[in-house]
């Protein structure tokens, strides 16, 4: 069973391109691809048996050979480069990066430090480019074509990171970014649903609003229209706590044009205990939810068509 029947629909989507603008379309990202074995097997399953149309590779993971293979074994799958700056080993060689890495891994543990950094000038731009290009350089030599670039914790809105991956995209043909200007649709809502964990989601909205005032402040550097974007992004405030309720709260909020909404689908081992996330049953939660019967049907009621970046790219180059 291949749940997005609504995903190939959308070859016909496209021959309609005096409406493209017109219609409710969503992506549906599920991030993280790479980390561990398992999430890789969650991520397929929501792919082929789900919603989801769209990952975004960890290319330094540990399971980045697995997550390649799949890919290669899901061809309507698009994949993205989900740029890690932060976390784990960088895929250059430490010496070659040392203002960004060591040989324990990457100095700046934190979006915000790395931020800081950079303003600073502590981190060298030379450094920041050459382990962009080692990430893209690597996926594509394992035959991954790229349909755009997001971010680990969204380092990929930073200022100075930004500017580098509008620049540098074009060279291996990549036309399309996450926006991570967020919608959050009754935030009350969902804070009613998760009584014991105000302050987390409350940090996630807030860290949602940073990252909404960073893409406003980076966009300058895509001035060209360089690279292509989603008009709205759903996800940063609800990490964790995607269920039913808020899918549907997201899915009834749609408007014309195309929109994102990421999520991390997964199996909990020991492998993803290993990782530096706080995201364990939470994954699996999702899976059940992105596989679930139910929402193939809130959409078609909704009007909503799935799509992947690769879709995107045909809408505005078209529109």
């Amino acid at each position: 069973m291949r749940a997005p029947a609504l995903y190939g629909a959308e070859t016909n989507l496209n021959s309609q391109t005096e409406n493209c603008g017109r219609l409710k379309k969503l992506i549906v990202t599920a991030d993280d691809l790479g980390l561990t074995r398992r999430v890789n097997e969650a991520i397929e399953k929501a792919h082929r048996q789900g919603i989801v149309t769209t990952a975004s590779l960890m290319v330094n993971g540990s399971a980045f050979e697995s997550a390649v293979d799949m890919l290669n074994q899901n061809p309507g799958l698009d994949a993205g480069l989900h740029l890690n700056l932060t976390e784990g080993a960088p895929v250059s060689a430490p010496a070659q990066i040392p203002s960004l890495a060591n040989s324990t891994g990457f100095l700046y543990r934190h979006p915000f430090a790395l931020a800081a950094g950079l303003f600073r000038r502590k981190v060298l731009l030379a450094d920041l480019e050459t382990e962009i290009r080692a990430q893209l350089d690597k996926t594509l030599a394992a035959g991954v074509r790229i349909t755009h670039i997001d971010g680990h914790k969204h380092v990929h809105v930073i200022l100075q990171v930004f500017a580098l991956v509008c620049r540098i995209s074009p060279d291996y043909g990549i036309r399309a970014v996450r926006s991570t200007v967020e919608r959050t649709p009754r935030l009350a809502s969902l804070l009613a649903r998760n009584i014991g964990s105000w302050a987390q989601i409350l940090k996630q909205y807030v860290f949602g609003k940073a990252l909404s005032g960073a893409w406003v402040l980076s966009r300058p550097a895509n001035g060209q229209r360089i690279l292509n974007t989603p008009r709205r992004l759903y996800g940063i405030t609800q990490t964790g706590f995607l269920d039913a309720p808020t899918f549907a709260e997201i899915v009834s909020g749609l408007k014309s044009g195309v929109s994102e909404v990421m999520c991390h689908p997964g199996y909990v081992d020991e492998d993803l205990i290993r990782t530096p996330t706080r995201l364990h049953f939470q994954r699996e939660r999702e899976l059940e939810l992105l596989t679930g019967p139910e929402i193939p049907r809130l959409l078609k009621r909704a009007g909503v068509a799935l799509v992947g970046y690769r879709n995107l790219e045909d809408c505005e180059s078209r529109g």
